[in-house]
């Protein structure tokens, strides 16, 4: 084989690959793309998946002790939509050709990451107001302009969970609404819920823009559109007047109004913690791989007997032909 030739096979594709780039375009499962493109877009895909699944366990754990059956009904369906999101995700991831049981073997061992606001726990029935109202609302923020993402099953698939994220930002909203309105205990409730998942739904952002290796190459490729530090701060400005309106006091003293940027200038935050826990040192780490696991484990038997029913079925159509 002509080892020129190959070479400018490879220019001529990588040149439309640019093209489509440089036009706002959006690239397709069978079109050509760099095999970096493709690593970023598996790595980022996959995590948002495995973020999805194991964020089914925190609010999971209040659907037999919501304090109302309307409340049973709506987290129930919000945990519903999780796994759906997970779903549409790994699909999209495998289009670039990474097959989803390798995703789930890599979750399930420990060795694929996730968001790490995962990994902590929800005492109270605040936190589920906290979830939807910071959590989700984290997400919405970040995930909106995923929805013009360069790949296009990827984009297309959270126009989708964005729509449906938007409930559930709005029912968490609603949740601490109702408890404000409440009793004293119940207001302190509230407010210790956000004191505790304020700080850790900023880190959902990612490092500062200077410590983020990823950032500025996923930019160019359109894949993300707004810095982790443009994003966390265009966060923060939504919350202030919906806190305003909760009657809730955000935990951080040094939050001001910058007149000359036009952007509210926010405390430190303590990414140590965000080390530890995305290391594996969190509170409930441990705990969310080892309920995934022996959910994997336990449902064995449907995949087992999904793949018996459709190798009969195969057989028969076969037999039939």
């Amino acid at each position: 084989m002509d080892v020129t030739a190959v070479d400018s096979g490879v220019q001529a594709e990588q040149a439309r690959f640019d093209e489509l780039i440089a036009a706002d375009s959006r690239i397709e499962p069978r079109d050509w793309m760099p095999e970096a493109y493709r690593k970023t877009l598996v790595r980022q895909i996959s995590q948002h998946a495995h973020s999805e699944i194991i964020g089914m366990q925190p609010e999971a754990n209040w659907i037999t002790r919501a304090p109302s059956l309307k409340r049973k009904a709506i987290l129930m369906a919000k945990v519903q939509d999780e796994a759906g999101h997970g779903l549409y995700l790994y699909s999209a991831a495998q289009t670039l050709g990474t097959p989803r049981d390798d995703m789930t073997d890599a979750l399930i061992a420990g060795k694929a990451r996730y968001s790490s606001i995962f990994n902590y726990p929800t005492p109270t029935w605040a936190d589920m107001g906290a979830i939807g109202w910071l959590v989700d609302g984290a997400a919405i923020c970040n995930q909106v302009p995923l929805c013009r993402a360069s790949y296009g099953p990827y984009g297309r698939a959270m126009v989708r969970i964005c729509k449906e994220e938007s409930f559930h930002q709005r029912q968490g909203f609603e949740i601490l609404l109702e408890l404000m309105n409440g009793t004293e205990a119940q207001r302190e409730m509230a407010q210790d819920a956000v004191n505790r998942w304020y700080w850790p739904s900023l880190m959902m952002f990612g490092p500062p823009d200077d410590e983020s290796p990823n950032s500025a190459q996923s930019m160019a490729w359109n894949i993300k559109r707004f810095t982790n530090d443009e994003l966390r701060l265009r966060f923060v400005g939504m919350l202030v007047p919906q806190a305003e309106v909760l009657g809730i006091t955000l935990p951080d003293p040094e939050l001001r109004f910058d007149e000359q940027t036009g952007q509210y200038v926010i405390g430190p935050i303590d990414w140590t913690e965000f080390e530890q826990v995305l290391s594996g040192n969190g509170p409930c780490n441990a705990q969310r791989i080892q309920h995934r696991r022996q959910a994997h484990e336990d449902g064995a038997w449907v995949r087992d007997a999904a793949a018996a029913y459709a190798s009969k079925q195969a057989a028969r159509e076969t037999q039939a032909a």
